[in-house]
């Protein structure tokens, strides 16, 4: 078969066969589990170049966007950069003037590789816009960006054989656009049309959600497009429809129902295995990526093992997220070294006057440039994942130059946020913990702090989808006190991501206090000694 993820790029899928070595677990050897990622990696798109995987996700509100990731396994997968520093500079993703670009942002993206150039695209609901970005390297790149009108829902990048392009996309009918062919836009007078109209029918005639997350291939001459649909009183549902002239007709069917898993295309391995790359809805840690085999019966794809998601798979065993995904960071910074790894995304575009690795070497500096009401109002909150089954992060926390109504400390970032910090009034400082329960912001602990350092801690459990968490807090890193009562995390689509640890600082009066960090520690282990 030949595998075209809108390119040439994979040839036959058996051509490296013996010249890589076969990334399946020896056996005996541990396999890696369901899910391959335990984090939020949404709206995930791959392609292999030779013997390495490249994939990117769904970024919402963060800043930098467009992820890339890479694997030469499958399974274990490390940070090499973003595709954009900032999508745009309006109010709503600079989190200015009271708008934010919550649940929204750049959403799910296509990843190609054609005639030696990377292409990652993704579109906006905050802008209305389509984005190109394109690059010789996508380990280095730089990027160069294109956009365009209109906004193309959910759509697949292809660069078909005959030197064509086109985008699909859209939900419920699935269509088919001509790009120009610098990219630069719609072609005028090209392709434009339905394809699939009401490609959900398949699933049955009780849909909820329509079909769109579109993801489109050419193996063996034959196109085949996935998408994700969700049967009322039902589950999220993968549908695969296939076609020999990509303008149709296309006959489609279920390509899997289990657990939930769907969204995603397919990718092949250099020894000429096939997976399904899908995620699920994994609770309030957000969007987890699953790996499914496929196998090829008359010209379609077999989803999972018997039709069902296996809990393991026969690739190597994770590694863990750290440090690929999630890291620790002593914010001690050598000579040539990026200011922030690749793990930290800003929530919406940061001030970059406002934060600093050099005004107090080895310390993170936040400093407030406004007034806001809350956490989720703040600028410059520097963020990363959190990932399960548990995880805990740590800081330590110089206040001494936070002002009168400042609140500086580390929080977990969703609609239902919580976070333990110092909070300053006229001249006392307390240790707080805030969390929103139901529609109330509600600061559940109060606890004098008579000095200006404080050790902070938070801790999430979404082992079994319990989705809970806990604050502490240490005067000397070592004897650790719970403070407030435990955050019931939830998975809400005001926000559309999963929960973050998040290191901020804000003013409720006055401008000009600053908050300094000297690192940030996470970890897979939780329960501190206290």
């Amino acid at each position: 078969m030949n595998c075209h993820t809108g390119s040439a790029m994979c040839g036959s899928v058996g051509w490296l066969a013996g010249l890589l070595v076969c990334c399946a677990s020896p056996a005996g050897l541990a396999q890696a589990t369901n899910p391959v990622l335990y984090a939020d990696v949404p709206d995930i798109a791959i392609i292999r170049v030779g013997g390495a995987w490249y994939m990117s996700s769904t970024t919402m509100h963060m800043s930098p966007g467009l992820p890339i990731m890479k694997s030469t396994d499958l399974v274990n997968w490390r940070l090499v950069g973003y595709a954009y520093d900032t999508l745009g500079d309006d109010d709503a993703l600079a989190l200015t003037n009271g708008k934010s670009s919550y649940g929204r942002g750049s959403w799910a993206s296509s990843l190609r590789y054609h005639d030696g150039t990377f292409y990652a695209t993704t579109f906006s609901g905050t802008t209305g816009r389509t984005y190109i970005y394109t690059t010789k390297d996508i380990e280095r790149g730089p990027w160069q960006m294109t956009s365009f009108r209109p906004m193309l829902h959910d759509h697949s990048l292809f660069f078909d054989d005959d030197g064509r392009v086109y985008m699909v996309y859209g939900g419920g009918d699935i269509r088919l656009v001509e790009l120009a062919a610098d990219l630069s836009g719609l072609k005028p007078g090209g392709v434009d049309q339905v394809i699939i109209p009401h490609a959900s029918a398949v699933a049955g005639p009780n849909v909820g959600l329509q079909a769109e997350g579109s993801q489109l291939i050419k193996v063996e001459g034959r196109y085949y497009l996935f998408n994700i649909t969700w049967p009322r009183g039902g589950m999220r549902t993968a549908i695969v429809h296939r076609a020999d002239r990509l303008t149709g007709p296309w006959e489609g069917r279920v390509a899997l129902a289990d657990q939930g898993v769907a969204q995603g295309g397919l990718i092949d391995t250099p020894d000429g295995r096939w997976f399904a790359y899908l995620f699920q809805d994994h609770g309030a840690v957000g969007r987890t990526p699953f790996l499914v085999p496929v196998r090829w019966e008359d010209g379609w794809p077999r989803l999972g093992t018997d039709g069902r998601v296996p809990a393991t798979l026969d690739l190597p065993a994770s590694q863990g997220l750290v440090p690929g995904i999630v890291a620790s960071d002593e914010f001690d910074r050598q000579p040539g070294q990026p200011p922030l790894p690749l793990v930290w995304q800003w929530n919406h575009n940061p001030d970059n006057a406002l934060w600093s690795l050099t005004a107090r070497p080895g310390w993170l500096r936040l400093t407030t440039g406004r007034v806001d009401a809350d956490f989720v109002s703040a600028r410059n909150t520097l963020t990363q994942r959190t990932f399960g089954p548990r995880c805990s992060a740590t800081t330590i926390l110089d206040a001494s130059a936070l002002r009168d109504g400042d609140v500086a400390g580390l929080g977990l970032l969703q609609q239902r946020y919580g976070f333990v910090g110092v909070k300053v009034e006229g001249e006392a400082r307390s240790l707080v913990a805030v969390s929103v329960e139901g529609n109330a912001t509600v600061e559940t602990a109060r606890v004098p702090l008579a000095v200006t350092t404080a050790f902070l801690r938070a801790e999430c459990d979404f082992g079994g989808r319990r989705d809970m968490a806990s604050f502490y807090y240490s005067l000397d890193g070592q004897t650790w006190t719970p403070i407030g009562r435990p955050l019931r995390m939830a998975y809400t689509l005001p926000h559309f991501m999963g929960y973050r640890f998040g290191l901020f600082c804000y003013a409720t009066k006055t401008p000009g206090g600053h908050a300094d960090f000297d690192w940030f520690r996470v970890s897979d282990q939780t329960s501190p000694a206290r």
